[in-house]
């Protein structure tokens, strides 16, 4: 695996560089480790700056997103410290501080639509932004989530993206409803902030959810530091206030999102992926990938450190991926190898990603020679030989870690803008490096 400079050559122009995956042999049985989960990172930052207390975020995943967040933080009156291995946050109690310039979220959807209900908690107006693909990316339904409370949320431009403007002070009412169609962040959002409510919050959930387990993780990590709440199933919660977030010492338990891109590597090779520190029992929904490479025809073994996950015959499978669509991008790369038409339903939001994530699937899968059929709720690929191709990423960090996976069985892929991984996986080249023999 090589950087190459293509087009001018100049080696300090970051956007003319990509990696190119280069025909090396494969090691056989492999374990690698993966960073913390991303997902967790967020919400303990969160949870953390609501508490009571100092609170020490063990194995955080340090990234372009979570760094956002942590930024963010701070800039709503949250202290914190970053020894090393670690983050130091000073909790303020369920109060934040004003901020009256532009928060500048780039393009991390987690942080914008996380801090969005969070920032009902403090005083004056809060505006997030970010980057022209985030000023597409909708908000509008936490926006009339929170205008049900009485808060004069709001889209700058009315279109129901970001710029967004939110007023902080406690709502007028208790009781919201939001349609979870497109995005489960929008919920995640509202439990986190209810606890420090006067009243707290009664939530019902209109449409949806998608992505339940991140549902799960949100109210996993809340009960962590000792908050209350009900629930009946994911239609309806009900979360008292005046509660406090309890200080405590937390770890960040590896990414399951991100060890999916390694099983994927062994499921198409044929070698034996573990990787270490993921549990079956974790409330990271994408742990089920596994078992999905399983259904096709790989041996997955759950193990003390690590779930290990071997190639084999691939076959098609029809699945629903609607809680697990961050995993859809890495399915369709192993999907592309198999035979027969793999069909991946309930994934219309993956529109509504960094990327229009189902039509840049279909693309690239395409420049590899594999057939693929995009419809209204659903992505269809026909497995075959595929060859290598210079692959565009759109700044999508799971495009372009997926796609790195097919390269190596399609020797003389490229992958362009090979730096759009800090956004999830700051390192990830170098952990993929490990899954080659020594030269």
């Amino acid at each position: 695996m090589r950087i190459e400079f293509p087009g001018s050559g100049n080696r300090h122009d970051k956007d003319k560089t990509m990696i190119a995956i280069e025909a090396q042999p494969i090691k056989r049985v492999v374990s690698v480790q993966v960073p913390g989960s991303k997902s967790y990172t967020h919400r303990l930052l969160i949870a953390a700056a609501l508490s009571n207390g100092v609170c020490r975020i063990g194995n955080p995943l340090r990234s372009e997103d979570t760094l956002l967040t942590l930024a963010a933080l701070r800039c709503m009156g949250i202290a914190a410290d970053e020894p090393s291995g670690a983050v130091l946050i000073r909790g303020a109690g369920g109060v934040l501080a004003p901020w009256a310039e532009p928060i500048d979220l780039g393009n991390s959807g987690t942080s914008m639509r996380l801090l969005a209900g969070l920032a009902i908690l403090g005083t004056g107006d809060y505006c997030f932004t970010g980057s022209a693909r985030m000023q597409e990316r909708p908000m509008a339904a936490l926006l009339d989530s929170l205008r049900l409370l009485g808060i004069e949320a709001r889209a700058v431009r009315g279109n129901g993206c970001p710029p967004i403007v939110i007023p902080g002070g406690h709502p007028g009412s208790r009781r919201t409803r939001i349609d979870c169609g497109t995005s489960s962040q929008y919920l995640s959002a509202l439990l986190l902030a209810a606890p420090c409510l006067a009243h707290g919050l009664e939530i019902e959930v209109s449409n949806g959810p998608v992505s339940r387990p991140y549902i799960d993780m949100t109210v996993d990590i809340m009960r962590l530091f000792g908050i209350e709440l009900t629930r009946d199933g994911y239609t309806h919660f009900e979360v008292p206030g005046g509660q406090v977030y309890r200080a405590g010492d937390h770890d960040v338990e590896p990414d399951a999102s991100q060890a999916g891109y390694f099983w994927a590597a062994g499921a198409i090779t044929g070698s034996r992926v573990k990787v270490l520190g993921i549990r079956r029992d974790s409330s990271q929904g994408d742990v089920a990938l596994a078992e999905v490479f399983g259904q096709m025809g790989c041996r997955v073994e759950h193990e003390s450190d690590g779930i290990a996950v071997t190639g084999g015959d691939l076959a098609a499978i029809d699945v629903d991926m609607g809680h697990m669509p961050d995993m859809v991008p890495t399915l369709a790369v192993v999907a592309a190898f198999a035979r027969g038409t793999t069909v991946i339903r309930n994934v219309a939001h993956l529109r509504a990603k960094e990327s229009d994530r189902l039509a840049a699937v279909s693309q690239e899968l395409a420049r590899m020679g594999i057939r693929t059929a995009v419809g209204a709720d659903e992505l269809r690929i026909t497995g075959g030989i595929p060859r290598g191709a210079a692959i565009e990423t759109y700044n999508d960090h799971r495009i372009a870690m997926c796609f790195a996976v097919a390269g190596l069985k399609a020797p003389g892929t490229q992958i362009l803008d090979e730096g759009c991984v800090r956004k999830s996986f700051p390192n990830y080249w170098e952990v993929f490096q490990t899954l080659y023999e020594r030269k």
